[in-house]
């Protein structure tokens, strides 16, 4: 099972919510080596028309466990010596080093690009952005702040269709200059350092020749400045790692949680779910009467809307026999 798996009886050692007093529990303090992030920023911007020249061009090839067929049919309008493909592949979001190892794996020559190139689609490859160029000039004015600024190169795999229908990806880098104001730790024997967490999606493109694609892309850029430090923090102890729960249809899962024998749900109440005054068998009162006869009592009853079982049980409550809606009756 998993921390979240609805198996796990000891839910209070599990990550989430607490329920009570945060502290109770905290009962160590634990020295951690962790990134410290001092100060962080998030841009987004679209770049219209921006150009990038591919390289490592691979062919997407079907893996292993994928056997097309021969006759494997694609949808392609052609004007002049450009087409717009659409043709079926085996699986999706395939990355570049799955697709270098299918082409590495294939029994068959492998392709060369043939014709017109027509852009399917680009993303990026990685979260991890090159920082380069990178210059930070303190503020005197305005203390432990700086002026930074850097080019963030992002790692893109662009995805495009040949004349003959053949899926090729190639990789790209689209670089954006940054220069923006972050707090900046003071000097220290361990040094800070600038990092940057990028994503990117492409919006559309065009083909312009000598593996040159001119894209609209959209970009997110977050810079952080960080420091690898040791920090003391509060615990609750180590984990209890919970075994795995293996996959399986568990249909009888709802079945085994049954309780074993019958439960009754015609216990002697009265029809707002307080008992009587008394607890004879006779004489008890309620809200609607007076309770007479065996020891289930025959006022404040109920009875089902569905089967017509009649139990001394509040209106509004449930059937113990089908389940559905009991209505009041005396």
């Amino acid at each position: 099972m998993s921390f979240y798996s609805y198996k796990n009886a000891n839910t209070d050692a599990c990550p989430g919510v607490v329920s009570g007093s945060i502290l109770t529990g905290l009962n160590q303090r634990v020295c951690i080596q962790v990134k410290n992030i001092y100060d962080s920023c998030l841009q987004q911007q679209q770049l219209d028309d921006k150009k990038v020249v591919i390289s490592n061009i691979v062919p997407v090839l079907p893996g292993e466990g994928c056997k097309p067929t021969n006759n494997r049919s694609c949808a392609c309008t052609c004007q002049d010596n450009r087409c717009t493909c659409t043709c079926p592949t085996c699986g999706t979001g395939i990355t570049h080093e799955e697709a270098v190892e299918n082409a590495e794996n294939s029994p068959c020559q492998l392709p060369q690009p043939f014709g017109a190139w027509t852009f399917e689609s680009c993303r990026s490859s990685t979260t991890a952005g090159a920082i380069s160029n990178l210059s930070i000039e303190r503020l005197c004015d305005r203390p432990q702040f700086a002026r930074v600024r850097c080019t963030v190169d992002v790692p893109i795999d662009v995805l495009f269709i040949d004349q003959r229908c053949q899926e090729w990806m190639g990789q790209a880098t689209v670089s954006v200059d940054r220069d923006v104001l972050l707090c900046i730790p003071d000097e220290s024997i361990i040094p800070f350092t600038l990092e940057s967490l990028v994503s990117a999606i492409c919006v559309s493109g065009t083909y312009i020749g000598a593996c040159t694609f001119e894209i609209t892309i959209c970009i997110t850029v977050v810079l952080k400045v960080i420091a690898e430090v040791d920090i003391m923090v509060p615990t609750y102890g180590f984990c209890e790692v919970p075994p795995c729960e293996e996959f399986a249809e568990n249909v009888c899962d709802e079945f085994f949680s049954l309780p074993l024998f019958p439960q009754s749900s015609c216990a002697f109440k009265c029809a707002d779910g307080s008992s009587p005054s008394t607890t004879t068998a006779a004489g008890g009162t309620c809200a609607c009467g007076t309770v007479s006869g065996s020891a289930r009592g025959s006022c404040c009853t109920s009875t089902c809307s569905n089967c017509g079982t009649t139990c001394a049980s509040a209106s509004g409550s449930l059937c113990p026999r089908c389940g559905c809606a009991m209505t009041s009756s005396t």
